[in-house]
């Protein structure tokens, strides 16, 4: 695959509605765009902390533990389910309404399934040093988290008891299918 192929792949994937983004977007309805873009460091750690070893060890353990796929998957669905559980409950009137955090962020990227086909599939398949590939990377996550905050702030104006119910609703979609694959064994 090509440096430009990469990009596109990257792009597409990323900006699939998932649970990295659903937090993203819901921050920017919390504290604004710029509050959401703080959080694209801890993306960009969760990423890198699952995609580099996989990049680099990923194919050769997996194949040798397939359970192991299964096993992250079923711990991704509990992680993403206690975020909707998390959202879902009513805030108290009066009360501050907890925002999302860096390390929310950091831990559901770090478990996002998409991880797996970036470190298995697109990073090994590309011909281009691993340093360019983390910075195309790199800039992808920056356009998407933009977009998905920008989009969500404008979407939401006035009804963030809404966004932060159906962001609830969406996580738990989410840790559903992953649950299910993980317990199917599937990769």
């Amino acid at each position: 695959m090509t440096p430009v192929a990469f990009v596109l792949a990257c792009l597409a994937l990323l900006v699939t509605p998932g649970p990295t983004n659903t937090l993203i977007a819901l921050r920017a309805v919390q504290g604004g765009v710029p509050a959401a873009l703080r959080l694209v460091p801890a993306e960009l750690a969760g990423y890198g902390l699952t995609i580099l070893p996989l990049a680099l060890f990923g194919q050769a353990v997996l194949a040798d533990l397939p359970a192991l796929a299964a096993g992250l998957k079923v711990v991704a669905a509990l992680w993403v389910a206690l975020l909707a559980v998390r959202l879902w409950r009513p805030v108290p009137s009066g009360a501050a309404v907890g925002d999302v955090t860096g390390r929310q962020v950091f831990l559901t990227t770090l478990l996002n399934p998409k991880a797996l086909v970036f470190g298995l599939v697109l990073f090994p398949g590309t011909a281009a040093p691993l340093p360019v590939l983390l910075v195309l990377f790199g800039l992808c996550i920056v356009a998407v988290a933009s977009f998905w905050a920008l989009a969500a702030q404008v979407l939401a104006r006035g009804r963030a008891g809404l966004v932060r119910r159906a962001a609830s609703a969406v996580l738990m979609l989410f840790a559903a299918l992953l649950a299910q694959a993980g317990l199917a064994g599937t990769f």
